[in-house]
């Protein structure tokens, strides 16, 4: 099994490391010396990782990012598909059942996001919780029979699937609720057999509902992730954005910074959701 935190800090330098060079040989020391202990964030203690093993890691040896968007098809849906292309990377759009019917304009980016070999698509409920979310998770099986909807509907059969409103993991190997009066029926849906992924690290907007902050300051988010063991699962993160933060030229470019900049770095790949470590299991 391998030493996570002592081995990250030994091995990978990320982008706004080399400010640290001078403390590396004390952090080192420490990390060695204590790397059984809780690392503690802001005050709080952090969850521990998910090791896996060498043969889980990817073939190339670097960090995994898993592209993730909810709430679509929804305005900035194709300046989504835009950036993919662009960049060439991969990415998982967390569809809402109601959403690719509302509108023409909807169902034609549903279309064209059912086409793009470059995204995958998952269960993001049939209703948003109609954004009600206390009462939507009180009837768990109302809650399962949502998800049922939307899997049937748009033919989302492989089962994996994003709690509206809710940060929630329900996998074989991670188990987390961000809202404990959600845990009944995050439990139905695990019985159902939905795997449910949350994520690591989201991209929040303004009040103006356009992407929060630059790529700069989302850059050195990704390296805390990293450094600090904030995955769950280690060496593999979870991105969340949504698409309609992506209907104004600044964020677009925001965003199309942030994937450049990761991928000049050369130390990580961009993978879709179904890629995840054991995601594919049959749930015990």
């Amino acid at each position: 099994m391998k030493n996570f935190f002592a081995e990250k800090s030994r091995n990978m330098t990320f982008l706004g490391m080399f400010a640290l060079v001078s403390a590396t040989s004390i952090l080192l020391d420490s990390c060695n010396q204590k790397e059984s202990e809780q690392i503690i964030n802001n005050g709080n203690p952090v969850a521990k990782t998910v090791p896996i093993s060498d043969e889980e890691e990817d073939s190339s040896g670097k960090r995994v990012i898993y592209l993730t968007f909810d709430d679509g098809p929804n305005r900035g849906t194709e300046n989504l598909l835009k950036i993919l292309h662009k960049r060439n990377v991969y990415a998982t759009a967390f569809v809402v059942g109601k959403h690719c019917y509302d509108s023409k304009k909807q169902k034609s980016d549903m279309e064209l996001l059912k086409k793009d070999p470059m995204v995958e698509l998952a269960n993001h409920s049939f209703t948003h919780a109609h954004n009600k979310y206390s009462n939507f998770y009180k009837n768990p099986d109302a809650v399962v029979h949502d998800f049922d909807l939307a899997k049937d509907s748009l033919k989302l059969y492989d089962k994996i699937a994003r709690t509206p409103g809710r940060n929630i993991w329900r996998l074989n190997t991670v188990n987390s609720t961000d809202i404990k009066s959600s845990t009944n029926a995050a439990n139905r849906l695990r019985k159902a057999g939905y795997k449910v992924i949350g994520w690591d690290l989201e991209w929040r907007p303004t009040n103006r509902m356009v992407l929060k902050g630059d790529h700069q300051a989302m850059l050195k988010k990704v390296d805390s992730v990293f450094f600090n063991n904030l995955e769950k699962t280690s060496r593999h993160l979870v991105f969340l954005t949504h698409d309609q933060y992506l209907a104004d030229a600044d964020s677009i470019n925001e965003l199309d910074l942030f994937i450049e900049k990761l991928q000049k770095t050369n130390r990580f790949v961009f993978k879709k959701i179904s890629d995840y470590p054991k995601v594919n299991e049959i749930l015990n």
